[in-house]
This record gives C-alpha cells, sequence and structure tokens, in this order.
C-alpha cells in the first residue's frame, strides 16, 4: 500500500477546497438568480387605473360602445367582465338595444386599464354612477365573461357572478333558452 505524499495531500486538499469553492458559487449564482426572479415578479407594478368620459355616440352590440370625449377624439370601448351575444345570435339584437337604452347619446364614466388586441379600451362603463356591464348581465343580455374575471376586482367579480347566476334562475333575457350558446363558443364554430 503506497502512503501518500505530503505534497500529494496538499495537492488533493486544493483540489478538493476548489470544487468545494466552485459548488458554493454555483448555489450562491442560483440563489441571487432565483432572488432576481422574485423580485422582478413581486415589483410588477398594478395596471395603470384611467377614467375617460365621454358621450356614447354608438352602440356596436351587447358589449362594444364608441364614446367621444371633450377633445372629440372617438374611443371604441369593450365592455369589461361580460360577453354578450353576436348580432346574428339568438338576444344579440336585443342585447345591442338593451345597452343603448341605458348609454346612448349619454355622458359615460369609462374606467380602464388596458387595451386589447383590437386596440378597444377594455371598460367598465357607468352613466350617472350605474355600472351598465353589470346591468346587461341583470338583464340577461351577457354572460358574465369569467375568462377575464380576475382582471376584475373581487367587488365587481362577485357581483358580476351574483347577477349572472340570479338572472339564469329567474328565467331572464337570453335563459329563457334551455340552453344559451355562449358567445365564445359561437365565434369559435362561427369564424367569427
Amino acid at each position: 500500500m503506497k502512503i501518500a505524499s505530503n505534497s500529494d495531500a496538499i495537492r488533493a486538499l486544493a483540489v478538493l477546497r476548489l470544487a468545494l469553492l466552485v459548488l458554493l458559487l454555483l448555489v450562491y449564482a442560483g440563489e441571487v438568480g432565483s432572488t432576481a426572479a422574485r423580485l422582478e415578479t413581486s415589483d410588477r407594478r398594478a395596471p395603470t387605473f384611467h377614467v375617460l368620459t365621454g358621450k356614447v355616440v354608438k352602440v356596436v352590440d351587447g358589449d362594444t360602445i364608441y364614446a367621444l370625449d371633450e377633445s372629440l377624439t372617438e374611443h371604441k370601448v369593450r365592455l369589461a367582465g361580460i360577453d354578450a351575444p353576436e348580432k346574428t345570435q339568438p338576444y344579440g339584437l336585443a342585447s345591442r338595444k338593451h345597452l343603448a337604452s341605458w348609454v346612448a347619446g349619454n355622458t359615460a364614466t369609462i374606467q380602464y386599464t388596458k387595451h386589447d388586441r383590437y386596440g378597444r379600451i377594455v371598460a367598465k362603463v357607468l352613466i350617472d354612477g350605474v355600472d351598465v356591464c353589470l346591468e346587461q348581465i341583470k338583464a340577461g343580455f351577457a354572460w358574465h365573461y369569467k375568462k377575464y374575471q380576475n382582471e376584475q376586482d373581487a367587488r365587481d367579480r362577485a357581483l358580476y357572478a351574483q347577477a349572472e347566476t340570479q338572472a339564469r334562475v329567474e328565467r331572464i333575457g337570453l335563459w329563457r333558452d334551455n340552453r344559451p350558446t355562449p358567445p365564445w363558443d359561437f365565434r369559435r364554430l362561427h369564424g367569427s
């Protein structure tokens, strides 16, 4: 059996120390990376809240309007938190008519944090302090758009869900049909 010399033992110890140092550096780099990732995700700012006031000059359908602000700039607005039947769907024209009865020619307060992929403002729309998005659901002319419910505050999310449940139970508007087709399914089936 060969006994390692003092210099061999010192070299082996140096290699071991170097390996330990490399391991510690890799662990530290991983911690720094995950800390940076945590900071990056926790530092995300809440979306900027905007308020626009404008006269509603056109109602496209049960969840889209045009409003003219004081500088006469026209804004296309998609009502947040709801999805109304398409115009060619059962209740599509009734939904548009109901929305128009609330907003057409009136001054709206448009509260929003984003634009959608089509460039429309996605907004909660108020007429004299009344949430017309919620009114569309209560009247049975829109679904609570649960796909985007996490973009709503907790209060609106609960109110919209409750309003849809109530309209279903009372068989109001489109809920008169036993199985109304949600607009997201209608669009998928009809390519619109």
